[in-house]
């Protein structure tokens, strides 16, 4: 299906601002994914530094999404969308670095929503969600979005 920003915006109910164009198809893409202060990263390009922990609960993603992150201050949220019964999530999540939030995985095309940055699909397979980090000087610090 070729999804537009209108047609994930109106599943969801999130609005998305207004400097974005609604009509425009969603690219899908196979490899990483950077939407403001989160990356998306396929498991296998980060494993075995990041993994799910055994035991982790999974649930699954509903067609409205699931809200990952909100931003810095009250700010916009990061939404993971799919189809109903295609995408599941967990936060049971080890990761060396400390950076990942949780790990989804999908049957079916994903989508990663936020008002502000727009959306991005991916395909199936299995992916990481990370907080991106930035150098300040000589240290990092954790992007705010």
């Amino acid at each position: 299906m070729n999804m537009t920003l209108a047609s994930l915006s109106r599943q969801t109910g999130l609005a998305v601002l207004d400097h974005l164009e609604r009509s425009v198809r969603i690219p899908v893409v196979d490899g990483l994914q950077a939407q403001g202060d989160l990356i998306v990263i396929p498991l296998p390009v980060v494993e075995p530094s990041v993994g799910v922990w055994p035991g982790a609960v999974w649930t699954d993603v509903p067609p409205e999404g699931v809200e990952l992150l909100r931003g810095g201050a009250g700010g916009n949220p990061h939404t993971l969308v799919a189809d109903a019964g295609a995408c599941r999530w967990t936060t049971g999540v080890r990761d060396l670095d400390g950076l990942a939030i949780g790990i989804f995985d999908t049957a079916a095309v994903a989508y990663l929503l936020h008002p502000e940055h727009g959306a991005t699909g991916c395909p199936p397979g299995r992916y990481v969600v990370r907080r991106q980090r930035e150098l300040d000087g000589t240290r990092a610090r954790l992007v705010a979005d």
